[in-house]
């Protein structure tokens, strides 16, 4: 009896021990729809009201997570992650959100990515903000924001609704080594691609070994924020405002450069 006991233990913690993931990758295609769907589904959970806001899996071939504020205003509810490893500061969430078709006129809406001590609406009070809050539009956006090391192993999104009847939805959720992770500004003398800032800080000059295909630059909260092609060496970053910038170059041979910039 004594060792069925500790091989049950043993199950149970080896069990425990694969819940937690170390990476997500989920488009929620396998969610069953409808507010009335039980929940936790494939380890996602949810902290909403009964008179709304609600959250739910919603869509037929694509699905996603719909927010519905229904008639609620300003407040908040959550889509909670599986549990993850303890973060390590390594991993990049990158997430699609937009206010949807079904919003009342003149709704706003955002999301707050955070981290949580658990899945329970008391759990909600641990919510500690990563990151700014994204102000969604009716144009799906992507996301992406570096998760900081911490002890906390749920990953929340706090959505909010301004008004009665705003729809929010989000999709498309991955948790990965940082895509992101990205050293100072390229300098040495044996690399393909090489740039600096100009004095007058409108412009990025480019020196390079390689023909650059595209560039995009991405907000410290993972917003892109431009992208484009050089004009004679040179990529514009006039309109940007003052703040720290990461950087992706891709040249036409399919290499990729990781970098960032201060704008001043």
């Amino acid at each position: 009896m004594k060792l069925k006991l500790l091989l049950g233990t043993l199950l149970f913690s080896a069990a425990t021990a694969q819940a937690q993931l170390a990476t997500i990758n989920e488009n929620f295609d396998s969610f069953t729809t409808g507010t009335a769907t039980a929940w936790p589904q494939n380890n996602w959970s949810k902290v909403q009201s009964g008179a709304g806001p609600w959250v739910y899996a919603d869509g037929t071939t694509d699905k996603h997570v719909q927010y519905y504020s229904f008639m609620s205003s300003n407040t908040a509810a959550y889509l909670i992650s599986p549990q993850i490893v303890a973060p390590d500061g390594t991993k990049t969430l990158t997430y699609k959100s937009s206010l949807t078709a079904g919003s009342a006129a003149g709704s706003t809406g955002t999301v707050q990515v955070g981290l949580v001590n658990g899945v329970t609406a008391g759990d909600m009070a641990s919510f500690t903000p990563v990151g700014s809050i994204n102000n969604l539009t009716s144009a799906e956006t992507t996301y992406s924001i570096t998760i900081p090391s911490s002890s906390q192993q749920y990953i929340a999104f706090r959505i909010i609704g301004s008004i009665q009847h705003t729809a929010i939805q989000i999709d498309d959720v991955t948790y990965a080594a940082s895509s992101l992770a990205v050293s100072d500004n390229v300098k040495s003398s044996d690399r393909d691609i090489k740039f600096a800032v100009n004095t007058e800080n409108t412009e990025l000059l480019f020196v390079t070994k390689k023909e650059v295909k595209n560039i995009q630059v991405y907000a410290a909260n993972g917003q892109k924020a431009a992208e484009g092609k050089l004009n004679n060496q040179r990529f514009d970053i006039s309109q940007l405002q003052t703040g720290v910038y990461y950087m992706i170059v891709e040249t036409l041979d399919g290499s990729v450069t990781k970098t960032k910039f201060i704008k001043r």
